[in-house]
């Protein structure tokens, strides 16, 4: 029995110093298009027009090179790609800088403007088209296939209508998103990706997909892990429009992702991707600049990328005790989150910050992404605090 031990102890340990770790990306680029003429690109993208020539196509092609370059991932869903051919011109540029992308694969919705796509380093099993709708004005979801320490994961980039649509047509790409998910074998792993131009606490995320924190995942069920979770609520933005920051991309999990078996995700890994040169020294994004009818060769993307990371080592997962304390409390050194704050007060409201009272005590909590009212008692739970001008913030709460 001892030495199957050792050897069971020495499998363990090689399986753990070589495992397999992936990044994973999702970036919105802001409407790569190519130079031949198709009859469905949008009106400032038309060949030759509006300043819409080769050197500005190439340009933006440097530009994105060195977004996808700098973020390094091992595979990368794309939003706003014409077709085949701009994927393919932006696999050039991408070998050209250093970067390669030897597999590739997009959706081919007919007559539609633009496509989601993927890159990856990773060989590609298969890839389909899933088909929310033939209508037009509602883009198809990209489903890929792929094969990682002999298990099967499969990736579906998504790339949701706008905000300027009504919720009827997101739900449409919801609803086909979760017709298909269903189909998927037994324990299937799968990461969900692209930008849904909804915010993560929307109707279309929150209740048709069951997104919840990580502690409340459960291994039966349709559930999901949305990893904006794990941010702050202030940090919660890849997309600032006028001053309104929403997490309109995202990455999804399912709980077979944090199960020790085959790839899990590695905790705490998900980010967005803020390099300086994306925003203007003024602060706001560096979107790809048109202005007075012209393309100025100069900005990246309206939309910042996001990514995390995955790993075939065993899932760490959090502390998910809550223990129940006071204001006082949860200001002491070496206290341990998530807290219970039973009976708070809301003293005062601002658009994004309030003050709560608890015996005398109070503190306040930044980054509200739900109504609290001035005079009502909550019990909160605290999950993240910040110090902010020597005092405490707590930022990132529910109840």
């Amino acid at each position: 029995m001892r030495v199957q031990n050792i050897v069971i102890f020495l499998i363990s340990l090689g399986s753990f110093i070589y495992a397999t770790e992936i990044k994973v990306a999702s970036y919105n680029v802001e409407n790569l298009f190519d130079m031949q003429y198709n009859g469905t690109e949008y009106q400032e993208f038309i060949p030759n027009k509006h300043n819409w020539t080769k050197q500005n196509l190439n340009k933006k092609l440097i530009n994105i090179s060195e977004v996808i370059c700098d973020i390094d991932a091992d595979i990368i869903g794309l939003q706003e790609i014409e077709n085949q051919n701009a994927l393919q011109l932006l696999q050039k540029s991408l070998k050209k800088y250093g970067c390669s992308y030897k597999y590739g694969a997009i959706t081919h919705k007919q007559k539609s403007a633009i496509q989601v796509a993927l890159l990856s380093k990773i060989a590609i099993q298969n890839s389909k088209d899933i088909v929310v709708t033939r209508a037009w004005g509602v883009r198809n979801i990209l489903e890929v296939k792929f094969i990682i320490d002999n298990r099967p994961i499969y990736l579906f980039v998504n790339h949701w209508n706008s905000k300027k649509s009504p919720t009827s047509k997101r739900l449409l790409s919801a609803v086909a998103l979760k017709r298909r998910l269903k189909k998927l074998p037994k324990d299937s792993e799968y990461i969900i990706l692209g930008d849904f131009n909804a915010n993560y606490n929307e109707y279309e995320i929150e209740h048709i997909f069951n997104t919840k924190r990580e502690c409340d995942i459960k291994k039966d069920g349709f559930s999901h892990y949305n990893l904006w979770i794990e941010k702050p609520i202030y940090q919660r933005w890849s997309h600032n429009f006028y001053g309104e920051k929403q997490a309109l991309d995202a990455i999804w999990i399912p709980p077979t992702l944090m199960d020790n078996k085959g790839v899990n995700y590695i905790d705490n890994s998900f980010d967005v991707f803020k390099k300086s040169y994306l925003f203007h020294p003024r602060g706001y994004i560096l979107r790809w600049q048109y202005k007075k009818g012209r393309h100025k060769g100069v900005g990246y993307s309206d939309h910042l990328p996001i990514f995390a990371k995955f790993s075939t080592k065993a899932y760490i997962k959090p502390n998910c005790k809550i223990h129940l304390s006071t204001i006082k409390g949860i200001k002491q050194k070496g206290i341990k989150l998530p807290i219970l704050l039973k009976g708070v007060k809301v003293v005062s409201k601002s658009k994004n910050k309030a003050v709560i009272r608890q015996k005398g005590d109070t503190i306040a909590i930044y980054g509200i992404d739900k109504p609290l009212i001035v005079g009502k008692e909550y019990d909160i739970v605290v999950y993240k605090m910040k110090l902010y001008h020597g005092r405490y913030e707590i930022v990132d709460f529910e109840y």
